[in-house]
């Protein structure tokens, strides 16, 4: 049976090469690092065969050919990419060894924004893959499984949990607890909410 899955992989971007990539870019964010790796086990315990992980890049080609390779700042519960909450544009995409490599360009959206802005104030974030498909047990694994032949790539998101999705770090106790608590989760979802209070200013 298909169901959704997403995997993770750390995305760094520093305020320094932030500055470089508008330079050469007249303006633009376009930033450059590994999107997924093929044949080995992530945090999530998951294995993407290189031959089907090949397969949906291949695919995705026509998608990056196209200009609407696009993805979103944190995955939704769903395997459609929502444009109101589009964040970056994957431009290129190539194989390092097991790795797929990719360069993207952060778009000038609201959640394009939030996520330029996050970049610049150094905030670890991490590219994820959001796809269907069904897996299977792998023998000798514990708890590990492997993707199967049905898999179909959707995109790629950014986001924020390096290991499992929904689970956030608690705020500490703090007099704006209350206030916190009412319109954010984390500490990445309350600079969020300072960017949103900012741009709407």
């Amino acid at each position: 049976m298909k169901q959704l899955l997403v995997d993770y992989m750390p995305f760094i971007v520093t305020p320094e090469l932030i500055k470089e990539s508008i330079s050469k870019n007249n303006g633009r964010l376009i930033v450059t690092g590994p999107l997924q790796r093929a044949n080995s086990f992530n945090q999530n315990k998951r294995v993407y065969p290189r031959d089907i992980l090949l397969r949906e890049v291949t695919k995705y080609q026509d998608f990056i050919n196209e200009k609407r390779a696009l993805g979103e700042l944190d995955h939704p519960e769903s395997p459609v990419v929502n444009l109101s909450n589009v964040s970056h544009n994957v431009l290129k995409t190539w194989w390092d060894g097991d790795t797929v490599m990719g360069r993207v360009e952060i778009l000038d959206t609201p959640s394009g924004n939030i996520l330029k802005k996050l970049f610049e104030a150094g905030i670890r974030l991490g590219i994820s893959s959001r796809g269907m498909g069904s897996v299977t047990e792998v023998e000798g694994e514990d708890g590990g499984v492997q993707v199967g032949d049905d898999f179909e790539l959707i995109c790629w998101d950014f986001v924020s949990n390096p290991s499992t999705h929904g689970a956030f770090m608690n705020l500490s106790e703090s007099k704006n607890e209350i206030k916190s608590r009412a319109v954010c989760r984390n500490k990445v979802e309350c600079l969020i909410v300072d960017i949103l209070t900012d741009l709407n200013k």
